[in-house]
């Protein structure tokens, strides 16, 4: 997926379909250029989609270096960090409490 493809649109069907599937909220989350994010984990499921700029999502099982258009899920309670590219980064993501 390029970035041409994600527009207001775009972000609209992807907020509508994880609503209908139980998540408890979708929303667009923007990260400064340089950030780093110590490891934590979260009480809710992710699944996501990466915007603009880049990142590293790093688990137990490896570093996943995402760009535009590239996706991540990551269950709850999954330990992890991240890091942001010198342009920042912005994704999409889907939240869902495990009940």
């Amino acid at each position: 997926m390029d970035n041409a493809t994600l527009s207001g649109a775009t972000y609209d069907a992807f907020r509508a379909h994880p609503l209908l599937r139980g998540a408890d909220e979708v929303l667009e989350r923007h990260w400064p250029p340089n950030q780093v994010v110590e490891e934590h984990t979260h009480p809710f499921d992710a699944d996501a989609i990466v915007t603009a700029g880049e990142m590293w999502l790093i688990r137990a099982d490896g570093t996943q270096h995402l760009k535009a258009g590239d996706s991540f899920q990551l269950a709850a309670g999954t330990p992890h960090s991240e890091r942001y590219g010198p342009q920042g980064a912005t994704y999409w993501v889907a939240r869902r409490t495990p009940r």
